[in-house]
């Protein structure tokens, strides 16, 4: 497999050429994935002009097997439950617990490293567009998009770079819509399909959501 885009930029300004009918969307709102999304997000929300924020969502692993999801859990603290993951592993409600409240500091702790006090924004009745570096189960996104839709948006929109054609199929049936215009059959890993894949550290989340912020300010005054 030969990589199909330069860096997580690049990935980015290829996807949001897809996705220009939300350019200057009044109720548009791009959140990433952390972190590896980010840079991908970024790209997105510049050329179309939208606001950018992270929306950190984390797996309920099984214990022992935390592969394997039993559930997620959101940062304004909904969690959605796999009850029939749980009924047939037999996972007990401290077992859960345990769990949930370990995967919410986590989050907790993500946050006031990428937005210190500000609040999540308000995605009610707003096209929404959930964005990663790409997908290989794609259990997280699922989550995500499983979280979010409690708080009732218009619309749900992921949008990914590569991913493979079941996970796609797979996340339509709980999103409005997928755009992922690379589905290799033979998927492999996120990496190879990138030059650069290297780690994306919270500073560079942080410095990017801060840009982003000053870069929109700018195109208002304008």
């Amino acid at each position: 497999m030969s990589p199909i885009f330069d860096d997580r930029a690049d990935a980015g300004r290829q996807l949001a050429s897809q996705l220009q009918e939300y350019r200057q969307h009044a109720d548009a709102v791009v959140l990433a994935l952390p972190r590896g999304g980010v840079p991908v997000a970024y790209e997105i929300a510049r050329a179309l002009r939208l606001p950018l924020d992270v929306y950190i969502v984390r797996k309920l692993g099984v214990p022992g097997h935390e592969e394997l999801a039993m559930g997620a859990v959101a940062s304004d603290a909904s969690y959605v439950m796999d009850d029939g993951m749980i009924q047939r592993l037999g996972i007990t409600p401290r077992q859960f617990q345990s769990v949930l409240v370990h995967e919410f500091a986590e989050i907790k702790r993500r946050e006031a490293a990428y937005r210190d006090d500000r609040p999540e924004p308000d995605v009610t009745a707003r096209s929404v567009i959930v964005v990663d570096d790409g997908l290989a189960t794609g259990s997280t996104m699922y989550s995500a998009v499983s979280a979010l839709r409690q708080r009732r948006p218009r619309e749900i929109v992921v949008a990914v770079p590569v991913a493979p054609p079941e996970t796609c199929a797979a996340l339509a049936r709980v999103a409005d819509r997928v755009v992922c215009p690379h589905q290799p059959v033979y998927f492999g890993a996120v990496g190879v399909y990138y030059a650069d894949f290297g780690q994306v550290s919270d500073g560079e989340v942080r410095r990017l959501i801060d840009r982003a912020g000053t870069e929109r300010a700018a195109w208002k005054v304008a």
